[in-house]
């Protein structure tokens, strides 16, 4: 509506009904309250499609879990009903009851026969051990013999006995009383037995041997103590010529005022090795003759060095001295043993062996005469 401005004085008032406006305040609160409305309407339908959609979603991510869980319960049914269908032939491949029944009884009464046959076995087994066992000692015995008779080995044949005398003890049978007698005073007798020191005299023997090529010094030899006539002539003097003779000579003729000892001539280059070659050899046959014990040839070998170092070798001089000393020493050392006899123990146990058989032969004739028997009464 639309008014037209008159001037003041042309206005004229008009005087209709009074019509009732409200107040500008209620209209804006109106408006106020129909926009918060609408906002609140509308987000609500914002929320309540919002809320829409994620259940539709939730709806389709649940429904294809469903769908996947399904597939799977398919294939456990189609693998189970596979196994089913192996089940059903392997049953149907078995036997029927009774014929398990039937080869149940067969198994049992194989059983029984295997544990018959298994009694049975070890019987013979156990008797064929000890028979096993007793052989041994008789073999250990013969060994203890050989090694006393051909090394005169005492520990050797000590513990070959000892192993004998174990294996007797373990057959705890009375009828080897007397066997083991023999073996216990073989074992008393070999342990009253000293075992010579072979090795050891080897040994020294090697080291007297390594001092041979030391024995240079064979007797006395001229050394100028400034008395000769080099020490008193000068060089350019005609008397130098027979003072260097006499130093030459000097070397090869000794003047001694002690006639009455033995005085041995020098030897030279090729015969004192010759002597040495010969005091070597005969050591080292007195080191086989340790090791073998033999005391014919031990003592015959060393004599021959003591004769050696007796006539080629100055007593006098330290080396020889000694040298002799201990051959002489060596020389008495024993290198044999009287070893006992093994004799008697062997045929002690060789006696209770045979007896042994002959007991086991007589057990065994009463239990096949009733065998017999049965099967001639079995037999019409």
């Amino acid at each position: 509506m639309s008014e037209t401005a008159l001037p003041k004085d042309d206005v004229q008032p008009v005087f209709d009904a009074p019509v009732e406006t409200p107040p500008p305040a209620e209209v804006q609160r109106r408006g106020n309250g129909l926009a918060i409305v609408a906002l609140l309407l509308g987000a609500a339908g914002v929320a309540v499609g919002g809320w829409g959609v994620w259940q539709v979603r939730h709806l389709q991510a649940n429904n294809q879990q469903q769908l996947s869980q399904v597939q799977a319960l398919n294939d456990q049914a189609q693998s189970l009903k596979l196994n089913e269908q192996r089940l059903t032939a392997r049953l149907e491949q078995m036997p029927a009851a009774d014929e398990l029944e039937a080869r149940s009884r067969l198994v049992a009464q194989l059983q029984g026969d295997q544990q018959r046959l298994n009694q049975r076995l070890e019987t013979v087994l156990g008797a064929s051990r000890k028979d096993w066992r007793l052989a041994e000692a008789e073999h250990l015995l013969r060994l203890a013999s050989l090694r006393l008779s051909a090394l005169q080995d005492i520990s050797s044949a000590q513990a070959l006995v000892q192993g004998a005398d174990e294996i007797l003890r373990e057959q705890n049978d009375p009828g080897s009383f007397a066997a083991r007698e023999q073996v216990a005073k073989t074992l008393v007798a070999l342990r009253s037995t000293e075992q010579p020191d072979r090795t050891g005299l080897f040994l020294r023997l090697g080291a007297l041997r390594d001092q041979v090529i030391n024995l240079t010094e064979l007797a006395p030899e001229y050394k100028d103590r400034g008395g000769s006539l080099l020490g008193l002539t000068a060089d350019g003097d005609g008397a130098s010529r027979w003072a260097q003779w006499w130093d030459q000579i000097s070397h090869y003729i000794r003047i001694d005022f002690n006639a009455d000892k033995n005085v041995r001539p020098l030897l030279a280059g090729q015969s004192l090795s010759q002597v040495r070659l010969a005091l070597s050899l005969a050591l080292e046959q007195a080191q086989w003759a340790a090791l073998n014990g033999q005391a014919a040839v031990y003592t015959q070998a060393l004599a021959e060095a003591r004769d050696v170092l007796k006539g080629n070798f100055n007593p006098d001089n330290p080396q020889s001295k000694v040298m002799f000393e201990q051959v002489g020493e060596l020389s008495k050392q024993p290198v044999t043993v009287v070893t006992p006899d093994l004799t008697g123990t062997l045929s002690a146990v060789q006696g209770y062996l045979e007896r042994r058989n002959v007991n086991a032969e007589d057990s065994v004739k009463p239990m096949a005469k009733p065998a017999a028997r049965t099967e001639q009464e079995a037999t019409p």
